[in-house]
């Protein structure tokens, strides 16, 4: 027989069946971002089995911020868990801070008698005893350890886990919405990834675009979005570029064009010559992507005599 759940307020909090979804609403678009269809039917079957969501893009597309979107569009609690290079899947569960305590023993102070006093919970508990199940976002995985997934398979299974310093076991009332971003910066493991229901946010075409610049700017000329997308684009398909402009970039160098009231004459000239487009650092992010388009700009004018 299992013990019973422990709720926020540290009292017995009752059992419902795991996966229960009751009536919680579907994720949609909202009012700041714009979710093409598969991506809506992805995050609605995660919430429908209460599997973590598994979701890997371009950087720059999103995957972080759908997170937040998930949390706002179904009125549910955002918790973060921002992974790094040094984080252990412990570290999500608790931590004891026994140098606190020694410290503290040795000052005489009468907390250390309770142990429970430095512990110190981490996202997943809060997850688990959250009043209401709450969007636990998992971001970054593949930054940790290679371990690290699979360390977390049993607690993101049985949504529980046992604290061995007070001997409490913390469960799950109700499962969280769980969304895990990943970069690709290394494989995960096959038994994490047969837990999660996966999907992968391709860049946005031309017309899904122009959505999201409506969004960010209601109103915004016609004609200025279309020739910006069409230097975006452009940019993007350059061979050797090493980082491709992103979303976020192509929304900041809209807002500096606007800003800049920069005339349509400049967006609309095709001269090679000028290959590079104005205000170009909020396209291009490194040193070797600038020389790139330097020595196109240069080959054209030499070219052209």
């Amino acid at each position: 027989m299992h013990p019973p759940a422990i709720a926020a307020d540290g009292r017995l909090a009752p059992r419902r069946p795991l996966g229960q979804t009751g009536g919680m609403k579907r994720f949609e678009s909202t009012d700041t971002y714009v979710a093409t269809d598969d991506l809506r039917v992805a995050v609605n079957a995660a919430v429908r089995l209460r599997r973590p969501l598994l979701v890997k893009g371009e950087p720059g597309t999103g995957k972080t911020v759908l997170a937040h979107e998930i949390a706002q569009s179904l009125g549910a609690p955002l918790i973060e868990w921002t992974v790094k290079s040094t984080t252990r899947a412990a570290q999500g569960l608790y931590e004891y801070d026994a140098v606190a305590r020694l410290r503290d023993g040795q000052l005489g102070d009468p907390r250390v008698n309770d142990i429970a006093n430095y512990i110190r919970r981490g996202k997943l508990w809060e997850a688990f005893v959250h009043p209401t199940p709450p969007v636990l976002l998992i971001d970054e995985i593949d930054k940790a350890d290679l371990e690290f997934p699979n360390d977390l398979l049993h607690e993101l299974d049985r949504m529980e886990f046992h604290v061995y310093e007070t001997g409490e076991t913390v469960r799950a009332a109700e499962r969280p919405i769980v969304v895990v971003t990943s970069n690709n910066e290394k494989d995960l493991p096959d038994a994490f990834l047969r837990r999660c229901f996966f999907h992968y946010i391709r860049f946005p075409d031309r017309d899904t675009m122009r959505a999201i610049v409506d969004v960010h700017f209601p109103g915004i000329q016609t004609l200025l979005v279309s020739r910006a997308l069409d230097i975006f684009y452009q940019v993007r398909e350059v061979q050797g570029l090493k980082k491709k402009p992103s979303t976020s970039e192509l929304i900041d160098w809209l807002k500096l064009l606007l800003h800049e009231d920069m005339p349509l004459d400049i967006l609309q000239s095709r001269d090679p010559a000028k290959a590079i487009p104005p205000l170009h650092g909020a396209l291009l992010k490194n040193e070797q992507d600038v020389t790139l388009f330097e020595r196109r700009a240069f080959m054209a004018r030499r070219e052209r005599g």
